[in-house]
């Protein structure tokens, strides 16, 4: 009866435990702008069968223009979220589309650093 008892304790803290970091997981994911999570859709859709790179893509190290240009359009919409105009997006990048994309990258990963902060911050 006494390992029955502990093991129902155990097993509730272990669901409680669990429960905590989808929580966590959750108000993560509820904090990200629109911006973040369509930046996040456009890098997620890379890896779809139609979007894969092809062989010959496959030679080179760096994404194909193809991938650049499902990642282009979400890259600038973050980048522009943050207050940067059109202009000044094209001053910094030269147009460039690697350029954006690691700018937009930059400006993702600083924002979940940000929210991770946060979450922390709560508990």
């Amino acid at each position: 009866m006494k390992k029955q008892f502990l093991l129902a304790v155990f097993a509730l803290f272990a669901f409680m435990s669990c429960n905590n970091e989808s929580n966590a997981v959750n108000t993560m994911e509820s904090m990200k702008t629109p911006q973040m999570e369509n930046f996040d859709k456009a890098f997620k859709s890379l890896g779809n069968p139609e979007n894969r790179p092809t062989e010959e893509e496959k030679k080179n190290p760096e994404l194909s223009d193809r991938g650049k240009a499902l990642l282009l359009p979400a890259s600038k919409e973050l980048i522009l979220s943050t207050g940067v105009t059109e202009a000044e997006l094209l001053r910094k990048t030269g147009g460039d589309m690697s350029a954006t994309i690691i700018w937009a990258s930059q400006i993702y990963t600083k924002k979940s650093e940000e929210i991770r902060k946060n979450i922390k911050s709560e508990k």
